[in-house]
């Protein structure tokens, strides 16, 4: 599990806290349920009507990944591909079969057994790359939902401080609750601000990010199994794969004599 996302959201909201407390004044004064209510709700309805019940579905079916999702490193993604290239050497492309039952990942699975089946090697690429063009769009519609709402929460804001301001003209007769009323206006237009900046782009921006590091690592897993499909050399295969994950790649001597 990658806990970024939730260790900023809840240092941007201690930030928060911390100012409004510095500032002489109380917690209690941001949170009135009334303008949260108006703010949020408003925002996932008019998010919702913005696209289809599938895609609202959906990026609420991704966001509990979002915050437990955990991010392979291609160097992990790198050593698996190496050591099934070198089982089909050792045992040939049938053992792949066995070894695919014990790969928890079906992407990963699926390619093996297709081909200790036989598959041909065109239309293994195909049916691996449109799965991948597929999960990648899947993700990236999830993404674009939470950004929607991002967009959207500040106008939300916007449109509760107007009605409560509609509401405080009313009480004009009333100068001494003024002040309070007017306050307790603005709340909206700031729970505006707080989710579309400390919530919902946030969580956008992170499934955007793990849709592209998922991408990149089906992208490495599909050349991999290509590779040992045609038999490539394990040592060659890591290299290869290596080289298209820059991080991966071993220090130069010269970068390791610098850091000894």
């Amino acid at each position: 599990m990658d806990p970024a996302t939730i260790i900023g959201i809840l240092l941007a909201f201690g930030a928060v806290a911390a100012s409004i407390t510095l500032e002489g004044s109380h917690i209690d004064s941001v949170i009135i349920p009334g303008p949260m209510v108006l703010v949020i709700g408003a925002t996932i309805a008019v998010g919702i009507a913005g696209g289809t019940m599938k895609d609202f579905f959906g990026a609420v079916k991704a966001l509990p990944r979002t915050f437990r999702g955990k991010v392979v490193t291609p160097t992990a993604t790198i050593d698996t591909l190496v050591s099934l290239a070198e089982t089909a050497r050792a045992d040939g492309l049938l053992a792949l079969e066995q070894q695919a039952e014990e790969v928890d990942d079906p992407f990963l699975k699926n390619a093996l057994l297709n081909i200790a089946d036989g598959i041909d090697e065109e239309d293994l690429r195909v049916m691996l790359e449109d799965e991948i063009a597929t999960k990648t769009r899947s993700a990236k519609n999830s993404a674009r939902f939470y950004m929607a709402l991002g967009g959207y929460a500040p106008t939300v804001g916007i449109i509760g401080t107007v009605v409560s301001l509609t509401h405080v003209l009313e009480k004009l007769d009333t100068p001494d609750t003024l002040g309070p009323m007017i306050a307790s206006a603005f709340v909206a237009t700031l729970w505006g601000l707080l989710t579309a900046n400390f919530v919902w782009f946030p969580i956008g921006n992170r499934m955007q990010r793990l849709a592209e590091l998922e991408t990149e690592r089906m992208t490495l897993l599909c050349e991999g199994v290509l590779a040992i499909q045609a038999g490539s050399q394990p040592r060659v295969l890591g290299e290869r794969l290596r080289a298209m994950v820059p991080d991966a790649r071993p220090a130069a001597p010269a970068d390791a004599a610098a850091a000894a």
